[in-house]
């Protein structure tokens, strides 16, 4: 071989191993990308899934509170019925006066309890609906943690 064929040879050889890193660095590339773009479809299906699954528990629960809602308003028309009733037996004004104190003082209580079961309620929902969201953001922060 001459001196000149060996410098050929010596740069086919070299042009061949160039282009094959070359090959295995876009083969490994894209790869990669395919494992990247399969886990955030992932990701992105489990995301949606966590807000139907808030939807359905929001729904769930105001459905619910709003079975509440209409029994109590049914106690209240059945409470109000009677005392009307009783405030037409009245034969005194002290009698109508103590009525209507017992009368108020009960509301008052109802009021107040009323409001604070339906504040708890209304807080354990929105913890609850929230839960499938917060559990998809402690997952995204950890994948950028382990990214970074």
């Amino acid at each position: 071989m001459t001196k000149a064929q060996t410098k050929a040879a010596d740069l086919t050889a070299q042009a061949k191993e160039g282009l094959s890193d070359i090959q295995t660095r876009a083969k490994t590339a894209f790869d990669k990308g395919s494992e990247i773009a399969t886990d955030m479809g992932e990701f992105t299906k489990g995301n949606v899934e966590a807000v139907v699954e808030s939807g359905k528990i929001l729904a769930s629960g105001m459905q619910d509170m709003a079975k509440g809602y209409i029994a109590e308003g049914k106690t209240a028309v059945e409470t109000m019925t009677a005392d009307v009733k009783d405030v037409a037996a009245v034969k005194s004004p002290t009698e109508f006066v103590e009525l209507q104190s017992k009368i108020v003082s009960r509301n008052f209580d109802a009021t107040v309890a009323t409001f604070s079961k339906n504040t708890e309620t209304m807080l354990k929902l929105a913890n609850d609906a929230f839960a499938p969201l917060s559990g998809r953001m402690s997952l995204a922060m950890e994948k950028v943690r382990k990214a970074a």
